[in-house]
């Protein structure tokens, strides 16, 4: 696929494209990616950006999902609503576009709230938390932004709000994931699909 064929292939709903790099079709992909993405966008209606930029390199694509579905889908402490919480308040942080809008989306939709994504990627110190999401919020901006300032002080408070030491590490784990997600939605200038944006409202 020739450099304007990929531009093409990507471009956003409004002529934009959504990668810097060319951006391959369904039907080049290995066929477990093939798919994996297919039943995401069974699911939701759509196939997410993130799949289709992030496709031009297909092993990095595979791991990445692999790694995802790990955190994000597994049994634990942490509600499903918490974990996307993490990767909103993390990507604010992070100056994340696409994360920021994709993630809120999903954010709205698992909390059943249509403002607490906007609130907590604005000002999460603001937002409509209960001390749980608070002390959640905290360590995972800290994490993300000031790494050597997570301390035992930290630690003790995620375990006062109940959270499991197996807990506090999948917190640390999905704001270290995201990060690679934030940066790599930098790298290409990721674009968000228009449908995230009413999704959950």
């Amino acid at each position: 696929m020739s450099h304007d064929d990929a531009t093409g292939a990507s471009a956003h709903a409004a002529g934009t494209p959504i990668s810097r790099y060319p951006v391959p079709d369904l039907d080049e992909l290995p066929d477990d990616l093939r798919e994996r993405i297919g039943a995401v966008a069974e699911r939701s209606g759509f196939v997410p950006n993130v799949f289709l930029a992030m496709a031009h390199r297909p092993d990095e694509l595979r791991a990445f999902l692999d790694y995802h579905d790990a955190l994000m889908e597994r049994d634990s402490g942490l509600s499903k609503a918490e974990r996307e919480l993490i990767v909103v308040v993390t990507s604010a942080a992070n100056d994340c576009l696409y994360c920021v809008v994709a993630h809120g989306a999903i954010l709205r939709i698992r909390a059943k709230d249509p403002k607490l994504a906007d609130q907590v990627a604005i000002d999460w110190r603001s937002a409509d938390l209960d001390d749980r999401a608070r002390a959640i919020c905290e360590a995972a901006v800290t994490l993300a932004t000031e790494p050597a300032a997570f301390d035992d002080a930290l630690r003790d408070r995620l375990r006062a709000v109940g959270l499991s030491d197996e807990d506090i590490w999948d917190v640390g784990a999905i704001t270290a994931l995201f990060a690679l997600s934030n940066r790599m939605a930098h790298l290409l200038r990721m674009r968000p699909n228009d449908e995230f944006y009413t999704l959950g409202r």
